[in-house]
């Protein structure tokens, strides 16, 4: 991570960089699932490619950088798995995905980190877990335009971006300024996927056309998914996994 000294302004190069380059390198293929705000789904999202690409027969990681909001492992069930240390961590697999999150080690307890130590975690999760082959890591990433999401860009070089959104004017306008950094950094965007829809509207693939991002296409909301969360094969079954696979179709 690069530093800004308060006195000086001076830059310094986080040694901690070369080695998540290290630890990322056989990753064929980087996700990271966005969201301008909190609430959209797209944790939801982000387990569900995981486990629809795992049942592909692909190699898969999942890496929960929502340190506020962690929920990756509520959504698979992952109980009683701890990392393995060996040369740095290794993820547990849990229903064939390498799950990561540091929810194994703080439980239900409460993560208060502010300001730099947040970037601090981060970077540090990212340096010491040890991934190996995989064909893709996908990354649920916190909510919003904060530290994380700008170390992400920074760090995770070969990152293509998906933007989850829910079909109301608010979570537009908070994902329309989601939309303008990515593209000020000029990072590969995916394409926005419309999360939640009940009733029919255009607001979403109008917003893609205008900002020039591929529309994904609409997820149905399914009021029975609620039920299976914790239960994998039961969410592989819902109209919810439906919707997903003909997202995943157009980016895979």
């Amino acid at each position: 991570m690069d530093r800004v000294h308060k006195s000086f302004k001076v830059r310094a190069l986080d040694p901690r960089s070369a080695i998540i380059n290290e630890r990322l390198k056989n990753a064929k293929r980087i996700f990271v699932v966005l969201g301008g705000k909190g609430g959209v789904g797209k944790s939801l999202i982000a387990t569900m490619f995981s486990l629809m690409l795992a049942k592909r027969g692909h190699s898969v990681g999942l890496l929960d950088l929502d340190f506020h909001g962690l929920s990756c492992h509520i959504i698979l069930g992952a109980k009683g798995m701890m990392p393995t240390e060996k040369k740095g961590i290794i993820p547990p697999e849990v229903h064939g995905i390498k799950l990561m999150s540091v929810a194994y080690y703080i439980g239900d307890e409460p993560l208060p980190l502010r300001g730099t130590e947040i970037s601090d975690a981060f970077v540090e999760l990212l340096a010491i877990t040890r991934w190996g082959r995989i064909d893709y890591l996908i990354v649920d990433a916190p909510p919003g335009m904060g530290e994380e999401v700008l170390d992400i860009i920074r760090l995770m070089k070969r990152s293509e971006f998906l933007i989850v959104t829910t079909p109301s004017s608010l979570a537009l306008k908070t994902v329309s300024r989601l939309t303008r950094l990515l593209l000020e950094a000029k990072v590969p965007i995916l394409g926005v996927v419309e999360n939640m829809r009940i009733t029919e509207t255009k607001l979403v693939e109008e917003y893609a056309k205008k900002s020039d991002i591929e529309y994904l296409g609409s997820v149905l909301f399914d009021y029975n998914l609620e039920e299976c969360l914790g239960n994998p094969k039961k969410l592989l079954e819902t109209k919810f996994a439906r919707n997903i696979k003909n997202v995943a179709r157009k980016i895979l």
